[in-house]
C-alpha cells in the first residue's frame, strides 16, 4: 500500500483563486442576494445546456418541489419515481399531499426498471414520472419518451447527479423530460455550496417557477431596490416559496461552470483508472457507464458470495484505513416513513434489496491526484483479498 499518503475523504470540493475573486467581488459589490450574478449564472446555464429557461434556485430539492407545483401536481395525485434515491426526489411529492408510486432499480444498473413503470402505468392514473440520473448515468429517457406519447404523463428529470452528462447528439441530461433539476451541492460536478437549477422550455413552465420561487412576488427584489419607479410597490399573486439563490452563490457557480467539462474529464479519468484495476477482480462489481457520464458517483458492489465479509465490515475496514465511503443509496422503501405511511416490503424491491446489502461509493472528485487514486484502490484490494473465499 502507498505509504506516502493515510487518508483520502469521500469528497472535497476544488475551489480556486478565480473562485474566490469572484466571490470577493460580489461580498464588495454591495448586493449579496439574488441579483446581476444571479440572473447572469441563469443566463449562462441556459446557453450552455442549450435550453430556453435555466432558473437558479437554493438547493435542487427546492428545484423539484417547485417544478412538481408548476406541472400542476394536486392532493391524491400519483407521481412515479425510483425507491433507490435519496429521499428528496419523494419527500416533494409529499409536500403537495400526493403520492409516490415506487418502482425497483434495472436489473443491472441503478436506474429505474423500464419494464416496471410500464406496469405501474398499467395499474394507476400516473400524473409525472421523475428518472432519477443515479450517479450521472442517464436513464433510459428514448423509452421514457415513447411511453410518454401513449400515456399521459410529465417527464420531470431529477438530474442532480448528472451535469454536465450529456449524449452523442449532445443532449443534456435534465433537459430531455419537461423539466429537469441540478444540484450544486458541495460534492457535484460544480458546485456553489449549496444551490441548484431549474431548466425547462415551457414558457408557462418557468414563469410559473419564476412565481413560486421568491413568496409569489411579481416583482424580484433586484428590480425592487434597482427600478427607477416606485420601486417600493409589489403585489403578491401566489402564496410562494422562500426559494432564491444569492449573488455570491452564483458568482462561484459561474466560475465553476466554465470549468465543468473539464471537471467531469478528471472524473471519468479517475474512474478509468478504478476500472483498469477492479475489473480483473472477481469480488467486486465496477458501477455502470453511460453517455457522457458525470460520474458523481463511484459505487461498485461487492460480490459476497467471494468473500467471508459483509458491506458494513467492508466499509469499517475502509474508514480504518482512512479511506471515505458512502452508501448511495438506502432504497426509500426500507425507510421508517415510507414503510409505514405505503405498507412497503423488502420483497416489493428485491433487486434494490440485494443491491443495497453489496453497495460501497468510493472517493470520486476533481483535484484528487495520482496518489489518493492508487491507494483508495490499493486498500480495497487488501481487504479483499485477505478476505476472499472463492
Amino acid at each position: 500500500m502507498n505509504q506516502n499518503i493515510n487518508s483520502v475523504p469521500f469528497a472535497r470540493p476544488f475551489i480556486g483563486e478565480d473562485e474566490e475573486a469572484a466571490v470577493l467581488n460580489v461580498l464588495r459589490s454591495g448586493w449579496l442576494t439574488t441579483g446581476k450574478q444571479a440572473i447572469a449564472f441563469e443566463k449562462d446555464m441556459a446557453s450552455y445546456i442549450n435550453c430556453s429557461h435555466a432558473i437558479a434556485v437554493n438547493s435542487a430539492t427546492s428545484g423539484l418541489h417547485l417544478a412538481l407545483k408548476a406541472l400542476g401536481i394536486q392532493p391524491g395525485d400519483k407521481v412515479l419515481t425510483s425507491v433507490w434515491t435519496f429521499t428528496a426526489t419523494a419527500e416533494v411529492i409529499r409536500y403537495l399531499d400526493a403520492d409516490p408510486v415506487f418502482v425497483d432499480i434495472e436489473p443491472n444498473g441503478f436506474n429505474l426498471a423500464i419494464d416496471e413503470v410500464k406496469t405501474k402505468l398499467n395499474e394507476h392514473d400516473i400524473k409525472t414520472i421523475i428518472p432519477v440520473h443515479i450517479g450521472g448515468v442517464t436513464c433510459d429517457m428514448e423509452q421514457l419518451t415513447d411511453l410518454k406519447a401513449r400515456h399521459a404523463f410529465t417527464i420531470l428529470e431529477d438530474a442532480a447527479h448528472s451535469f454536465p452528462c450529456h449524449n452523442e447528439k449532445g443532449q443534456y441530461a435534465g433537459n430531455r423530460g419537461d423539466i429537469g433539476v441540478y444540484s450544486f451541492y458541495a460534492n457535484k460536478t460544480i458546485t456553489t455550496g449549496e444551490g441548484g437549477m431549474v431548466i425547462t422550455n415551457h414558457d408557462d413552465i418557468a414563469e410559473k417557477i419564476k412565481l413560486y420561487r421568491l413568496h409569489g412576488i411579481n416583482k424580484d427584489a433586484f428590480n425592487r431596490y434597482t427600478d427607477t419607479k416606485a420601486n417600493w410597490e409589489y403585489d403578491v399573486t401566489v402564496p410562494g416559496y422562500k426559494y432564491n439563490l444569492t449573488d455570491i452563490a452564483a458568482a462561484l457557480g459561474r466560475v465553476q461552470l466554465q470549468k465543468a467539462e473539464t471537471f467531469r474529464q478528471q472524473r471519468q479519468s479517475i474512474a478509468n483508472q478504478y476500472n483498469s484495476v477492479f475489473d480483473q477482480y472477481d469480488f467486486l462489481t465496477c458501477p455502470p457507464n453511460g453517455e457522457g457520464n458525470s460520474w458523481h458517483l463511484y459505487a461498485i458492489k461487492l460480490n459476497l458470495s467471494k468473500l467471508n465479509i459483509n458491506r458494513n465490515d467492508f466499509i469499517n475496514k475502509l474508514k480504518e484505513a482512512g479511506v471515505g465511503t458512502s452508501v448511495h443509496y438506502k432504497p426509500l422503501h426500507m425507510m421508517t416513513y415510507y414503510r409505514n405511511k405505503y405498507g412497503l416490503k423488502d420483497t416489493d424491491f428485491p433487486r434494490a434489496t440485494k443491491a443495497f446489502e453489496e453497495i460501497i461509493s468510493l472517493p470520486i472528485f476533481h483535484g484528487m491526484d495520482e496518489e489518493e487514486v492508487n491507494y483508495v484502490i490499493n486498500s480495497v484490494l487488501s481487504i479483499g483479498k485477505s478476505h476472499y473465499k472463492g
